[in-house]
Order: structure tokens, then C-alpha cells, then sequence
């Protein structure tokens, strides 16, 4: 999938944890509620972006699947209107919680208009009333990506956004993609302004590690240097290929459990698997084998 389709989604619907071995570590239940599916509890989240196309055509039948498949966590990336994915909040909200699931993070674009930030509390609203935990700006227009400064206005803004949305109880997090890591002005805007500028109280980072492999950085040496900075993550694997293209976790090149070991230094909360387009066009079996994987290769 190419970028520009991202970016496209995003502005239609918003305009777009660990495993058995480590519940105790992260503080999460073993057992599931009485509603729940059969499978065990597992603490890994999916990022609903992955199996779009099926949200779009069968949202209940979609969402059970997903519980069957294992998964307990969700981020969603289908707000629009005060709706998500053209349920009311309190619907929607109802609707995961019978499957034994919950709604921990939610992908929305948002802007700061000026002195008024009356649409920013519109969808906090939304948002708190739907109970979720994070909100997370996923993308910045490429117009904004022109110099240091407009960098530093854009997260300038995110802290503002960020001031609005814990005054209704939701932390709000910004999700990167490559190219915050491209220099500008003799600056790596992701370093040397998002995460120095952008104010720790108001803001945290969600780390999409796909992105950051593929702008040529690595994840461990980052979060290392930035000690609990990025309470959500992106799990997302790379296939070894010329293109490097998006792989079912585990099945690709990304070193998952070295960065695993650094999770208490991130300040990792949450943790949510995504692939952004598969080969074949079946994402709903990328998502049981990258289930899998967790379980069997990473998180033991």
C-alpha cells in the first residue's frame, strides 16, 4: 500500500499485551470475562486499518471474527461525524464489549483551527464517550513537511490537541511513518523536534517500527534514547525484498522479540498488530497468522 492511500483513508473517516508468558509483567487478567470468546485473554490489539475492506462491508461480523481469531485490544481507524464505523459511540462501545474485547486507541485526524478548538472537542467528546484510553493523530500532510518550522508549528498544535483531549481524560499520541526521519533544515524532525518539542504531559508517541526500519533507523537505539516516550506501538513486520513490503508479523525481517525486551523502557502500554496491505489481498488470514506468531516466535 502506498502512502498517499493512507492518507486518503484518513481523510474519508476522520477528515484516517503482551502474550501469555508476559501478562503478569504488564499487570493484565489471564482470564477472560464470562462474555468473552473461548480463547484466553491474550493482550495483543490489531489495528482495524488491517481488515478495512471486511469493516466496511460487515462490521459485527468482522469484529467477531477478530475476537475468535484471539485478539483482546483495538485501535480504530474509522471515526467520521461523531460516528465510528457508523455506529454511535455507546453502540459501538457495546458491540466490542460483548465480544469479550476492548477499545483501548482510536486513529483521528485533527486540527487546531486558529484560537478555536471547538472541533477538537466535538470529537474528544465523541471519543470519551466511546471510553477509549488514546487518540492518536496518524499522518501530516505533506505540504507541512517543508522546513523545521512548519514542523515545529505542527507539534506546537499537537500539544494544544493534547491539552484538549486529557481535559476529557484521553491521552493523545502521534503515530509516525518515515518520513519524519527524512532530514530538514539539517534537523531529523522525528528527534530533534517531535520528540524534544513535543510537551511529555500532553503528548506521547505511538512507534510504528515498520517505518522506522524503513527509514533506515533502529527502534531499540531510539527508544533507548528517548526512555518513555512511546506508551502505543505499531507491530508490523517487512518481507526481505527489494520492495520491502509489509509482512505478517513474524514472517518478515523486523527483530520483534529484541524489541520486546525494551518494553519497560519505551514506557510500552499497549501494543497493536497492523499490516498495511498483504500480497494477496487476505488480510483477515495475515492477521490469525500474525496472532500466531505472537504467540509462538515473539512472546515467549
Amino acid at each position: 500500500m502506498k502512502i498517499k492511500n493512507r492518507r486518503e483513508f484518513i481523510k474519508t473517516t476522520s477528515l484516517g499485551v503482551l502474550g501469555a508468558a508476559l501478562l503478569s509483567k504488564y499487570g493484565m487478567s489471564a482470564c477472560a470475562s464470562p462474555q468473552a470468546p473461548a480463547a484466553i485473554k491474550s493482550g495483543i490489539g490489531i489495528q482495524l486499518y488491517t481488515i478495512r475492506d471486511a469493516m466496511s462491508q460487515d462490521v459485527p461480523g468482522t469484529l467477531k471474527k477478530v475476537a475468535d481469531i484471539g485478539y483482546q485490544y483495538l485501535e480504530l481507524a474509522g471515526y467520521n461525524n461523531g460516528q465510528f464505523y457508523g455506529y454511535s459511540p455507546a453502540e459501538f462501545k457495546k458491540l466490542v464489549g460483548d465480544l469479550g474485547m476492548e477499545i483501548i486507541s482510536s486513529h483521528t485526524g485533527v486540527e487546531v483551527k486558529g484560537v478555536d478548538t471547538s472541533n477538537v472537542d466535538i470529537m474528544a467528546e465523541a471519543h470519551a464517550e466511546l471510553g477509549v484510553k488514546y487518540c492518536v493523530q496518524p499522518w501530516l500532510v505533506e505540504e507541512r513537511r517543508v522546513s523545521a518550522d512548519s514542523y515545529r508549528q505542527f507539534v506546537e498544535e499537537l500539544n494544544i490537541i493534547g491539552d484538549v483531549f486529557k481535559r476529557y481524560g484521553i491521552r493523545f499520541a502521534y503515530h509516525n511513518h518515515d518520513f519524519e526521519f527524512f532530514e530538514v533544515d539539517g534537523l531529523i524532525p522525528y528527534t530533534d523536534i517531535f520528540l524534544k518539542e513535543g510537551n511529555p504531559d500532553l503528548l506521547t508517541f505511538e512507534l510504528d517500527h515498520y517505518w522506522v526500519a524503513r527509514a533506515g533507523f533502529n527502534s531499540v537505539d531510539l527508544m533507548k534514547q528517548f526512555p518513555g516516550r512511546f506508551e502505543l506501538w505499531h507491530i508490523k513486520d517487512m518481507e526481505d525484498s527489494e520492495d520491502q513490503f509489509f509482512a505478517p508479523v513474524g514472517e518478515g525481517i523486523i527483530d520483534y522479540k529484541a524489541i520486546m525486551e525494551v518494553a519497560d523502557v519505551a514506557g510500552m502500554k499497549y501494543f497493536f498488530v497492523e499490516q498495511d496491505a498483504t500480497r494477496d489481498g487476505r488480510a483477515m488470514e495475515a492477521i490469525e497468522t500474525s496472532f500466531k506468531n505472537m504467540q509462538n516466535k515473539i512472546l515467549i
